[in-house]
């Protein structure tokens, strides 16, 4: 890291302040901005317009668009104006107005991961979570303290509500309302609200799941949403038939936790996958 940045690299226009801590090798577009505390990875483009502020970190390769807006303050009556981060991985597609903000609560952080695809006017709001390899559509909308584990898919304008968790693999379909936990694994659709419909199958296969641990998921999903057994019956039921190994192991850490989350455990919708 350098401080200051070659004017080779960074538009006329651009506004670099110089205690910002920038890789030779970033490129800066037209009436960028870029406070003083931030830090930026190797090899990352920031297209027009784009605003880092104070508590950015960005990692490397990551390619910023037109008007994207990284650490805003948060949107919480919470903050007193303490020193807090969005810190940022390797490799992630960041689109047109995506909005990060940085968290609430001294020297905490508002994080994502690596190889993100934010498509365009995302929202991520204060002290989310978001894992690697994660999608989400246009407009998807997060609020305060969600986390989002590796792997996930949101689709378009789906909103999710605060202290929601979203596990890993699992998919959230456009427009979506979720106000409770989807387990791993898991598809999840509806505005009012989202239930759970099944196992994302395809999404199993083309993380390379093998089929019988695809047909282990499913019939555990089938146990804890299709027999109207308690939630905690249903994960007994589930140990003691299918163990507590691979994806199901994962699955049933999951819906424990759930127990004790503020937001609790999504329902599942009738008929959904037999």
């Amino acid at each position: 890291m350098v401080r200051g940045l070659s004017l080779e690299r960074a538009h006329a226009t651009a506004i670099v302040h110089p205690d910002a801590r920038i890789h030779p090798s970033v490129v800066v577009g037209p009436y960028a901005v870029i406070e003083a505390d931030v830090e930026v990875g190797e090899d990352t483009v920031l297209g027009a317009h784009c605003v880092l502020n104070n508590g950015t970190r960005l990692g490397r390769r990551n390619h910023l668009y037109t008007g994207a807006v990284i650490a805003c303050e948060p949107q919480d009556n919470a903050f007193k104006g303490e020193r807090s981060y969005t810190i940022i991985g390797d490799d992630n597609l960041i689109r047109e107005y995506v909005q990060i903000a940085r968290s609430t609560g001294q020297d905490s952080a508002t994080v994502v991961g690596d190889r993100c695809h934010l498509m365009s006017v995302t929202h991520i709001g204060h002290n989310c979570r978001i894992g690697s390899d994660v999608v989400m559509a246009t407009q998807v909308g997060l609020a305060g303290h969600v986390r989002v584990d590796d792997g996930a898919q949101l689709g378009g304008q789906a909103g999710l509500h605060q202290f929601v968790r979203v596990g890993r693999l699992a998919m959230v379909g456009g427009q979506a309302g979720l106000a409770q936990e989807v387990p791993p694994f898991l598809l999840a659709a509806g505005s009012n609200p989202a239930e759970v419909f099944g196992i994302n199958r395809i999404g199993l296969r083309r993380a390379g799941v093998p089929q019988q641990e695809i047909e282990r998921m499913r019939r555990a999903y089938r146990l804890l949403y299709q027999r109207g057994l308690s939630a905690k019956n249903a994960i007994r039921l589930i140990a003691a038939e299918l163990g507590e190994s691979g994806l199901v192991g994962e699955f049933l850490e999951f819906v424990r936790g759930s127990f004790s989350s503020k937001r609790g455990l999504i329902s599942g919708a009738r008929g959904g996958e037999e």
